[in-house]
């Protein structure tokens, strides 16, 4: 197939050549790099440096090693001389993944179980949490995060760079102009988001932002010493939530795609190949790698409506089917014991936080009360994870099923409310767990509306589902009706869990929060000494009654 072609040479060839070589210079490479003085080995006592990267909305079908449609082939090859976790979970939605990665405690324990922090919302990490970055700064390591947040903003305590990074770029909210930094929470709700620092960072307007990310952290690698001080980074690309812009350069290799939102999409992706080529650059050139450990993960499923795809699993972004929560991630790292291989060891979110605490020296003491799980040695050696079972969520306030209720849930558990669970092989799912097809991937020229409905078969009626997704990970054969027995014991661990859940935060947006009054950006409203005043109980009685009147 002809491609479009620059000064005689295709632009395929052009793309094969940049990522043959690591020296070549790209767009988001800093310019005047100084030389590093030193490219040795660090001391075996040093703990090691660690780097996460986390992407936004990038569905399991969304990688080289998964799809045929978008190449990656950076990711490809870090994910295959390191461990690829392909049982792997996280959160259907932004939010909540950030804060079980930085808290390590599942939903139910920060009150953060329904929804997202909206960012007119007096919400944000409850300041009882200690959290990764600050275990991380006790234990000696300089501590930085690029990128989004999402965690909430209302006070100055609820930031970064209060909750336990040294430096911060970014921004606050969950999705905003990739050039322009503008984000909008409604019509005429609109301000600049992008903060350095506790300030307003308006200097940086016009700058592609997975290219300004990607800057920042070649520039800390620069500029710190590996030798001296072990160093934690928290990547969080905006890429590749919506809106869906990219550089033209990265959309020519795939003109071939009919789909528009799926080239567009793809091209996203194939730059944050690229952002992550340059950082791997960066940790050889300035004397991190051999001491250092890499970490991919997304946040969520993809969102097919805007080109990605989960393909071939079941269901999407903010659906708890695994096209929703099973998540692509791998470990890079010359410290792993058994590498190039792939792990089928259950491994959740929440288990990061005890897993890098561990590896930076702490001891259990420091991950007390987490409900994650320090799985190194099932990542590093390929022993058996210590993970028989993950709460995907209890949300009290998300719509009830109609034809759920106590009965249908044995009379210990209200199948209405929407909840999930996997122990073992075994997934249970009650109320509604979201859009439940299994979505081709886009590649009509118009969009996957025209086939939207040839994979319907979510049974009308239903509150229940229970699936053995060991056997049967595309969800298609619901077993709740032949083996009660099990869908009475996972139900009955979903009374356990929801004994120990503290009450919903997810108060009324505040319009002292509107950007017009703070100077035309984004960011706290709210002083420090004033007294959160909500009630969580007339919060969500109000919430209910909000569902209430939209249903009629």
């Amino acid at each position: 197939m002809a491609t479009t072609t620059l000064t005689g040479f295709s632009v395929m060839s052009l793309l094969s050549l940049a990522y043959l070589s690591w020296d070549l210079m790209s767009p988001n490479q800093v310019e005047n790099e100084p030389d590093p003085t030193f490219n040795v080995k660090s001391p075996v006592q040093q703990p090691p440096h660690i780097i996460f990267i986390m992407t936004d909305d990038q569905g399991f079908n969304d990688i080289g090693y998964h799809s045929s449609d978008i190449r990656t082939p950076v990711l490809d090859k870090l994910a295959a001389d390191g461990v690829k976790l392909e049982n792997y979970y996280v959160q259907p939605i932004c939010t909540p993944s950030r804060s079980q990665l930085i808290t390590g405690r599942y939903q139910i324990h920060t009150g953060l179980q329904h929804s997202i922090i909206r960012p007119r919302q007096p919400n944000c990490l409850p300041f009882d949490q200690v959290t990764l970055p600050q275990r991380l700064q006790q234990l000696g390591y300089s501590t930085h995060m690029v990128g989004k947040w999402h965690l909430g903003f209302y006070k100055k305590e609820c930031l970064p760079t209060r909750r336990g990074f040294d430096t911060y770029l970014g921004s606050l909210t969950g999705s905003m102009d990739y050039y322009t930094y503008e984000s909008c929470d409604g019509p005429r709700l609109c301000g600049f988001d992008l903060h350095e620092g506790e300030s307003v960072s308006w200097r940086r307007r016009g700058k592609y932002s997975t290219h300004l990310y990607t800057q920042r952290v070649r520039k800390i690698l620069a500029a710190h010493d590996p030798l001296s001080q072990p160093l934690f980074i928290f990547l969080s690309f905006q890429a590749v939530h919506t809106p869906l812009q990219c550089p033209q350069e990265y959309i020519y290799p795939y003109n071939e795609l009919e789909n528009f939102a799926r080239r567009k999409y793809a091209a996203m992706v194939s730059s944050v190949d690229e952002a992550v080529r340059n950082i791997t650059y960066a940790l050889r050139k300035y004397g991190y790698y051999k001491n250092s450990i890499l970490i991919f993960s997304t946040d969520n499923g993809g969102q097919p409506l805007s080109g990605g795809s989960n393909w071939p699993l079941r269901g999407r972004k903010g659906t708890y089917w695994e096209g929703g929560v099973r998540g692509l991630g791998f470990v890079h790292s010359p410290l792993l014991r058994k590498k190039r291989r792939v792990s089928k060891a259950l491994v959740h979110i929440t288990d990061w936080y005890p897993t890098l605490v561990g590896l930076a020296g702490g001891n259990e003491s420091l991950t007390e009360g987490v409900d994650g799980y320090n799985v190194w040695e099932a990542i590093s050696e390929g022993k058996e994870s210590p993970r028989f079972e993950i709460l995907h969520n209890i949300d009290p306030l998300y719509n009830h099923a109609r034809t759920g209720s106590l009965q249908k849930g044995f009379g210990i558990w209200n199948t209405a409310i929407q909840a999930s669970i996997r122990a073992g092989d075994w997934k249970l799912l009650t109320g509604d767990p979201g859009y439940g097809d299994w979505i081709p991937p886009p590649i009509l020229p118009g969009f996957p509306r025209e086939y939207w409905n040839l994979e319907r078969h979510i049974t009308p009626g239903k509150s229940v589902w229970l699936f053995n997704v060991s056997g049967d990970p595309y969800e298609r054969f619901d077993l709740s009706e032949q083996r009660p027995d099990v869908v009475k014991e996972l139900l009955a661990r979903l009374v356990y869990y929801n004994r120990t859940a503290v009450p919903v935060r997810y108060p009324s947006e505040d319009p002292q929060a509107d950007p017009q009054l703070n100077g035309g950006a984004w960011g706290p409203w709210m002083g420090d000494e004033e007294e959160e005043t909500w009630d969580y109980q007339k919060e969500n009685m109000e919430w209910k009654r909000k569902l209430k009147m939209f249903k009629s």
